[in-house]
């Protein structure tokens, strides 16, 4: 076992270190920035919109973990930047499957809110 807090203490430590995360996320990331934003914008539709908790979870939940794969992007691209700033084919790789992977999930995003309007405005897309 790892020398270091146990308990209440280590769950302290830990929120603390992620809220320093969150901070530098959103001071050094426009993307993040954007991302936060139409999560505080969308939160009110997202209400307005549902007509059951679950659809509420899945529209507000998806630009969530939107949020949350762009957090893992830019650990990602900061990883690779902090190794070094020469070019090398994996550390292109590796940022472009980590931009690959927010595009994906805004795709999400787009198919989850689509579904559900639709749904709501009694078009069916199956």
């Amino acid at each position: 076992m790892k020398p270091g807090h146990r308990g209440l203490v280590r769950i302290f430590k830990a929120a603390g270190y992620s809220w320093q995360g969150i901070k530098a996320c959103y001071q050094n990331e426009a993307a993040f920035r954007q991302e936060l934003l139409l999560l505080l914008v969308l939160t009110p539709v997202a209400m307005w919109l549902s007509n059951e908790a679950i659809e509420f979870i899945l529209l507000i939940g998806s630009v969530i973990l939107l949020l949350v794969v762009e957090l893992l992007n830019t650990a990602i691209e900061m990883v690779v930047d902090r190794h070094g700033q020469e070019w090398h084919e994996l550390s292109g790789l590796a940022k472009d499957m980590g931009s690959a992977a927010v595009f994906v999930m805004m795709g999400f995003c787009l198919l989850v809110w689509g579904t559900l309007i639709l749904s709501h405005l009694h078009w069916s897309l199956f």
